[in-house]
């Protein structure tokens, strides 16, 4: 890990880990196991996000520990079918309870509309949300780098990979992009917020873009808020962004994704 978490990161981490010990005693992780070995392989996140212009992660969250509500309404279902009709790539689902009134039911509410690829947004403390992830229709889940130590950071992956599913992992610096380098991550987002201070710097993608090999996936996450900060990232070669605030705040969600499209 490049150095401890900062306060709200180790805050949202400690929340997690709560919620995994409780749902791990209403599902036990065997029950999670056997959903998943039934169920038809992943949809391809990757080859979702990689086309020829940029492509958008449409996230729904109801609220977050920084902003407060950003949804009197939230309706995950309902979101991912407007979403998935303005032409979003994949969709994000926030699953954590505690700081954005999320929950894992979310994601099958999200599935049962949408054939896209779905991320489960979430802060990953243990094997059992992978599974957990997978069970309630996602194909991929976030791995963040400043969450976990690099030899922790290749078993999750590991895991994800056995099940058939992708990770986005997430990288704040050099250092952190190293790690996920060296873990062979083959989707890598960019954090353009700091949770240590909450500052928000889209040059990061700039910088950090050329340490990642072309054949990797670079995704763009936080602080996208209009066509030209999208213009912006593409031209450093951003293959994706991850876009939610801006979408849920958005009185047409829809015709504000079709905008950052570019």
């Amino acid at each position: 890990m490049s150095g401890a978490p900062g306060g709200l990161l180790e805050r949202l981490l400690t929340e997690a880990r709560a919620e995994v010990e409780a749902r791990k005693e209403a599902a036990p992780l065997h029950r999670l196991e056997r959903l998943v070995t039934a169920l038809p392989p992943c949809r391809d996140l990757a080859g979702a996000l990689r086309r020829d212009r940029l492509t958008v992660i449409a996230e729904m969250k109801a609220r977050t520990p920084v902003m407060g509500s950003l949804s009197s309404d939230y309706v995950p279902g309902r979101l991912a079918a407007v979403y998935s009709a303005a032409g979003a790539a994949a969709l994000s689902v926030l699953c954590q309870a505690t700081s954005f009134g999320g929950r894992p039911e979310h994601l099958s509410e999200a599935r049962g509309v949408t054939d896209l690829p779905i991320l489960r947004k979430d802060f990953v403390v243990d094997e059992y949300q992978i599974f957990e992830a997978r069970a309630y229709g996602a194909d991929a889940i976030l791995l963040i780098v400043a969450a976990a130590s690099a030899e922790r950071l290749r078993e999750l992956l590991g895991v994800v990979r056995r099940i058939g599913m992708e990770a986005l992992v997430e990288v704040r610096d050099e250092e952190e992009m190293e790690v996920a380098v060296g873990a062979g991550a083959g989707v890598v987002g960019v954090n353009h917020r700091d949770l240590r201070t909450f500052e928000v710097d889209l040059g990061l993608s700039g910088r950090l873009r050329p340490l990642l090999g072309a054949d990797a996936v670079f995704v763009a996450e936080s602080g996208v808020h209009s066509a030209e900060d999208a213009r912006q990232l593409r031209g450093v070669g951003v293959d994706a962004i991850l876009v939610g605030e801006a979408l849920m705040r958005a009185p047409d969600p829809a015709a504000k994704l079709r905008e950052l499209a570019v």
